[in-house]
């Protein structure tokens, strides 16, 4: 059996998000009628149809078939030149399969989203608001940050001001404004701002924060110092101008006293106190009175009683729930996230809120974690852990889910000194409500892409972590 076969073109060019075909041509060069399937292979298969999927042709005789490739606009259609082929497989002679090769390049294209988070930071000599950039593109994306707003009210520390991004990946871009004036009496002022994602040979990508500066002192409590200081500068001018003249009227009635008929009144002799005479001790401290460091009888009691300090409160344990009412106390019509999480031989990391890094990425193995809300009508949540009997490579929920209302500490996982380590955890908040979006660190791996749940779209929470059995998580972002 013999088969001839050409593409034409044998390189064609696609945009993300359209479609080319290309002509396969082939010949029955045998001396039998054979039929012939077609098959896509090759990482270009997803995206590939071929038409009709099998041709019946006679010695001698030339057939054709149509491949029509159209990739998706995602960062999956890696820009660039992507080789592609299709295996022939004849009906008679199975054994005999031509695997004609051909070249797909797929055009570059650049899409990029910025979001703040969150949009509004309230503080009184600083905020520190977050700037997740997300790479949509298929191209790497070299940017720089920077800020401004009007009147030059702001200066801006941002780390770092230059992200290169893989396409599907995000970035986190740290930033601390600052005021360049403090407002010492007076209520808070909103102070809008501008982070620009800036790219070379294309406008800048702007997104719009506001920071709320708070007053060092309220207002009412400046009313009152005045007031204050008016009324006491009034009480001295009056007691400087009529103040009663002790001295002067004491003379004269010594004066009167003294010319007076009737002979002076003898006046009695006051002593001093005498020292009480040697040899005479001090009377004893009542009970319960406190002794000097000089009372020597003092000294020996506390050097006979050692069990007598006080000892000092253990200070209370500081959790994703303590954090969040300090928040939700701030903003009470905001929503917050607040979480930590436990390594196994480590302990519970520091808590973390609306974005921030909790665990150490490159370090640790976490089994456990701990979050609360505010605004969001509670939350609810399971751990994905090691399952050392999978068949598939998979972990398992070995644990049910847990709901709890807002302000109130979540935990999922376990603390235990055996607890197997946690492949990744489910999370969601009331639809009504908002949404998580989440990113986490895998083991020898990166920073995943930021990933958020579709309320009303079939995807009603979201999954931090990664299902594989054989990797775990090192640290979390989370946002609400």
């Amino acid at each position: 059996m013999s088969l001839w076969t050409s593409l034409e073109p044998a390189s064609a060019t696609v945009d993300p998000g359209g479609s080319t075909t290309v002509r396969l041509r082939l010949r029955n060069t045998g001396d039998v009628v054979d039929e012939y399937r077609f098959e896509a292979v090759g990482p270009l298969a997803p995206w590939a149809v071929v038409e009709p999927q099998a041709l019946r042709l006679y010695p001698g005789t030339t057939g054709s078939v149509e491949l029509t490739f159209a990739p998706p606009r995602t960062p999956d259609a890696t820009a660039g030149p992507n080789p592609y082929a299709v295996r022939i497989t004849p009906t008679e002679h199975p054994e005999a399969t031509t695997v004609p090769e051909g070249n797909l390049t797929i055009t570059p294209f650049t899409e990029v989203r910025a979001e703040l988070v969150p949009p509004t930071v309230k503080g009184l000599f600083r905020g520190r608001p977050r700037l997740a950039v997300d790479n949509l593109g298929n191209t790497r994306l070299t940017a720089s940050v920077s800020g401004s707003d009007n009147g030059d009210q702001l200066s801006y520390d941002i780390h770092p001001s230059n992200v290169q991004i893989e396409p599907g990946r995000a970035a986190f871009v740290r930033t601390t404004l600052k005021p360049r004036q403090i407002i010492w009496f007076g209520s808070a002022e909103r102070r809008p701002y501008t982070l620009a994602v800036q790219r070379s040979g294309v406008a800048p990508l702007e997104v719009e924060g506001t920071y709320v500066q708070r007053g060092f002192l309220p207002r009412w409590l400046a009313a009152f110092l005045s007031v204050a200081m008016a009324l006491t500068v009034a009480f001295v001018m009056l007691w400087i101008a009529y103040k009663p003249q002790v001295a002067s009227a004491a003379t004269e009635k010594g004066q009167e006293a003294a010319g007076s008929a009737l002979p002076p009144a003898p006046s009695p002799s006051l002593e001093a106190p005498k020292a009480p005479p040697a040899g005479v001790t001090a009377p004893p401290a009542a009970a319960g009175t406190p002794r000097t460091e000089g009372d020597g009888a003092g000294a020996g009691a506390g050097a006979g009683d050692g069990g007598s300090a006080e000892k000092e409160d253990k200070a209370p344990e500081r959790t994703a729930a303590t954090a969040v009412q300090q928040l939700a106390a701030d903003d009470p019509g905001g929503r917050h996230i607040c979480y930590r999480v436990h390594a196994a031989g480590q302990g519970w990391s520091d808590v973390a809120c609306d974005g921030e890094v909790a665990g150490t990425p490159g370090s640790g193995t976490l089994t456990a974690a701990n979050i609360a809300v505010s605004g969001t009508n509670g939350t609810s949540g399971g751990a994905f852990t090691h399952n050392p009997a999978s068949t598939d490579g998979t972990g398992h929920y070995a644990d049910k889910w847990t709901s709890v209302a807002d302000g109130v500490d979540n935990y999922v996982g376990s603390t235990e000194e055996d607890a197997p380590h946690m492949l990744g955890f489910s999370i969601s908040v009331d639809l009504g409500a908002g949404s998580v979006c989440q990113t986490s660190y895998v083991h020898d791996d990166t920073w995943l892409g930021l990933v958020c749940d579709e309320p009303g779209a079939g995807l009603d929470f979201t999954y931090v972590g990664t299902h594989d059995n054989d990797s775990w998580i090192e640290a979390v972002r989370l946002t609400v």
